[in-house]
């Protein structure tokens, strides 16, 4: 009994200062840096199961655009602001709430006054124009605020002054031009501010600019239209501002987390390409590409997005983030009232003791069980591992709810307090290293040890160059499945999908890169050598397809439409490898093989084909002997590359039987398409139009050709418009 007394003493010192130093870290802030990754990884767990808000719509001027701009409209780079206030005009006549441009109009157009005056008349019949203002002690060239500027800003009560100016300092601005800022319906800050690992994590809800606080870009989206100044009110009680009577909680800096969405084209993005072309053809009296009544009541943002135009910065999902989307989601979370909010810091002291007296007390629980008493350190091991994962569970549920825990140091507690306890008790009864070296065999897995042994380096970044095969796939009209879905009925769908999709490809030996919404992407051939990896994959591929199949009746019913899946497969060397930051990659594959499979996945759209494969998996998944058929659909030239390659469709033996009498035709017919006989391919493909949707799609293809300038056509190529 004596012992046993001792034993407990032991245990409830251990417990209490375990729990003492662990509060002592969490106040020094002692492992913020890894509490932030653990934060990162919930943050790209969960952002795809938040839904973008509808209310928020997103215009980019990408390199598509600026290739159109100049070859239809005769227009270089940087484009006339004519341009902005065409955009701006087919904007105002859908109803816009606001447009806020993440573009710095810094100096006069080069296209002369009048330019600028075209874009400043439609910016004052608007009204919800936002011009952002850039804080920057390197390229701010005034502190002061514009004389007779008057554009809506916060009024800040509740504020600590001597904390505000530390969050907020006085910086040097950049304004827009005169011309352009007189009629600007508001102005946001674009200023960021970045933790000391450079992530992004936190929103600006505004910036001092010579005592006026400057709502973000995204906030003042919610101003410009009333034109009036709003208050901010700051409840040290609750840390949390409180702004149209919504209450947004924040951090001593009077910041709020961020619930990022996942990547920027979540949000219905349009390309200015699309805008202009939409109000060009309302001007000319014909039927617009998009209707503006599209944009009605939506707060849209407009940011460049071609490559060396657009600036980045690194967020917890994204090391390449558009630095617009930090502005958008501020204003997401705003409107769907779902920022993280940070747990208090009681809450977290109370999660800490609890984690605290677990790791301390169940070695001497588990000793005190007679049927397990012999193993008492593998399962009081077990135990901990189950409650640490409980932990982290339980974390990520409340992060989903909006409330962000310590859960790493609550682990880090747990596991602290457990080791502690361990090595005293083995200090005192001298039984602890055989348990522990017995636990730690059965805890971790003798293949992984093995591996990082036997190569070290790969743990490092790095990639290496070598022949895989490469699987896309995407669920046709997605957009549309997802409208019809409640967000759990969503998640439930893609789950039951994307599980029976990942279990064929997995046991084909297939590398799952990763999932991107209902996206699949996946390869062959890596890490591990396959030297049929094309036959792998191909069959694979039409193993999904059988399977969707199977699933179909059941998904289509949850959705009220039919579920079919679009997959592109190519085989060719590309690097592959551990890839990203110094501080967290992924194992993926690089190079324009992969970026051909891509493509593919959507060339299926083209000829109303489900499987695409390239000439190249076709002739290695022959040589490693598969059993399926093929049908050659045509030579493509992908969006992007010059040079074409022959594709084909994959078919199983009932497909191939059902199609064998159509086959010759459709052949014949292609051969004279590849010839330049456009005519006679039209009359052959004609007969089988109504069997085949590729004939169907080569007959539009004809007569569109038919119609055009054959001179600019290379000849028997299908040249494609879209991705």
């Amino acid at each position: 009994m004596k012992l046993l007394n001792n034993k407990f003493a032991r245990t409830v010192i251990i417990a209490l200062a375990t729990t003492i130093f662990a509060v002592l870290f969490l106040a020094l802030n002692v492992l913020s840096y890894p509490e932030n990754k653990v934060y990162d990884t919930m943050m790209r767990a969960t952002a795809d199961r938040s839904i973008p808000s509808d209310d928020i719509m997103v215009i980019l001027l990408d390199q598509e655009s600026i290739d159109w701009a100049q070859q239809e409209l005769g227009w270089s780079w940087p484009w006339p602001r004519k341009a902005y206030g065409d955009i701006v005009r087919y904007l105002a006549d859908g109803g816009a709430n606001s447009c806020a441009f993440d573009v710095m109009f810094t100096e006069p157009s080069v296209y002369g006054e009048e330019d600028d005056k075209s874009f400043a008349e439609a910016s004052e019949q608007f009204t919800g124009v936002i011009h952002t203002i850039f804080l920057s002690e390197q390229y701010g060239n005034t502190e002061d605020w514009p004389d007779g500027l008057k554009t809506p800003v916060f009024e800040l009560e509740g504020f600590d002054r001597k904390n505000l100016k530390r969050s907020s300092p006085q910086i040097p601005a950049l304004f827009p031009i005169k011309t352009l800022r007189e009629t600007a319906g508001g102005f946001g800050n674009i200023r960021s501010t970045s933790d000391k690992d450079g992530i992004i994590r936190r929103s600006n809800l505004f910036y001092l600019v010579n005592e006026r606080a400057v709502p973000s870009l995204g906030i003042e989206s919610l101003l410009v239209r009333e034109g009036n100044n709003e208050k901010l009110e700051y409840d040290p009680k609750s840390k949390s501002v409180m702004f149209k009577e919504q209450s947004i909680p924040v951090d001593s800096d009077y910041k709020p987390f961020l619930r990022f969405r996942g990547e920027l084209d979540r949000y219905i993005p349009y390309s200015a390409m699309q805008i202009l072309q939409s109000y060009y053809a309302l001007q000319n009296g014909e039927e617009p590409l998009i209707e503006p009544e599209n944009f009605a009541g939506k707060y849209v943002f407009f940011g460049f997005y071609a490559p060396g135009l657009f600036d980045v910065c690194a967020t917890p999902i994204s090391t390449l983030y558009p630095g617009v989307g930090v502005h958008i989601t501020t204003l997401d979370n705003y409107l769907q009232d779902d920022f993280i909010k940070p747990a208090p810091f009681l809450l977290n002291v109370l999660l800490l003791f609890v984690a605290a007296f677990f790791g301390s007390f169940v070695l001497m629980l588990t000793e005190a069980l007679p049927f397990i008493k012999r193993f008492s350190l593998p399962f009081s091991l077990l135990f901990v591992v189950i409650f640490a994962a409980g932990i982290f569970a339980v974390a990520v549920s409340l992060f989903v709810g909006g409330l962000w825990i310590a859960s790493l140091s609550a682990a880090s507690t747990l596991v602290f307090s457990y080791l502690i306890t361990v090595l005293v008790d083995y200090a005192f009864e001298g039984r602890q290293k055989k348990y522990i070296k017995s636990a730690f065999k059965q805890y971790l897995s003798p293949v992984v040890i093995d591996e990082l042994i036997a190569h070290p380096d790969r743990l490092k970044l790095g990639g290496e160059r070598k022949e895989i095969s490469i699987f896309f796939s995407d669920l046709q009209g997605f957009t549309s499945i997802s409208e019809k879905l409640n967000p759990e009925e969503l998640t439930a769908f893609l789950n039951d999908y994307l599980s029976a999709m990942s279990d064929v490809i997995l046991e084909s030996g297939g590398t799952i890169d990763k999932y991107e919404g209902d996206a699949i992407i996946a390869f062959w051939n890596a890490p591990s050598e396959q030297k049929d990896h094309a036959k792998r994959a191909l069959e694979a591929a039409m193993k999904c397809q059988q399977r969707l199949h199977e699933m179909r009746p059941e998904l289509s019913l949850r959705v009220n439409s039919g579920v079919y899946m679009r997959i592109g497969l190519n085989t060719g060397n590309a690097v592959v490898g551990n890839m990203g930051s110094h501080n967290r990659f992924d194992y993926t594959m690089l190079g324009d093989s992969v970026n051909l499979a891509a493509r593919l996945e959507g060339q299926n759209k083209q000829f109303g084909t489900y499987t695409m494969c390239t000439e190249a998996m076709k002739n290695a998944a022959e040589a490693a002997g598969t059993a399926v058929h093929f049908r050659e659909l045509a030579r493509i030239a992908v969006v992007g590359k010059k040079e074409a390659v022959r594709v084909f469709q994959p078919l199983n033996t009932e497909e191939y039987t059902a199609m064998k009498d159509m086959l010759p035709i459709f052949d014949a017919a292609r051969k004279l398409f590849y010839d330049g006989a456009l005519e006679k391919a039209l009359e052959a493909f004609e007969k089988i139009r109504n069997q085949d949707t590729a004939a169907q799609a080569y007959c539009n293809k004809c007569k569109a050709l038919l119609e055009s300038d054959l001179t600019k056509w290379p000849t028997g190529v299908w040249v494609a418009t879209t991705k």
